[in-house]
């Protein structure tokens, strides 16, 4: 009899190890994690800014400095207004057709000299030349960490 016991017993813990790992890895793909949110969400800004031939699309990492109001800038320029917001529109259109994001605030369109999209914790800079090298918001944040895109 106490072989029988212990033969169930070991099916019973058989049996629950192998249910134990399809039920983690149905929790890990239903629930993504937040950094792989904001990565896609960066990457879908940076296309939709490459998709119209933006100029010196830099990413600058926000998340060391104390008192930076979000996490990333995205910032780029274009070489005249209307090309500016041809850019800001695809960076609108990209994001919202690969995640269903709107930005919550933009500004700057009227003029179209420099565009901001608010994506809570990225803001995309969409400049006219001119613009970008008058306010200069690489050498402003220099503290943080600035990639440059090809």
């Amino acid at each position: 009899m106490t072989k029988e016991i212990k033969n169930k017993q070991t099916k019973e813990v058989k049996t629950k190890k192998t249910a134990a790992p399809a039920k983690a890895v149905v929790k890990k793909a239903a629930k993504p994690k937040k950094k792989e949110v904001e990565l896609s969400l960066l990457d879908a800004i940076v296309a939709g800014m490459q998709e119209k031939k933006a100029h010196q699309i830099t990413v600058m990492d926000m998340r060391a400095l104390s008192g930076s109001m979000c996490d990333y800038f995205v910032v780029c320029h274009g070489t005249s207004t209307t090309q500016a917001e041809a850019i800001a529109r695809s960076v609108e259109e990209v994001v919202y057709k690969l995640l269903k994001i709107d930005p919550s605030h933009v500004e700057g369109v009227a003029n179209a000299e420099w565009i901001l999209l608010d994506y809570f914790d990225i803001i995309a800079h969409v400049f006219v030349e001119e613009k970008r090298a008058f306010y200069g918001l690489e050498r402003l944040w220099g503290d943080a960490e600035i990639k440059q895109i090809a």
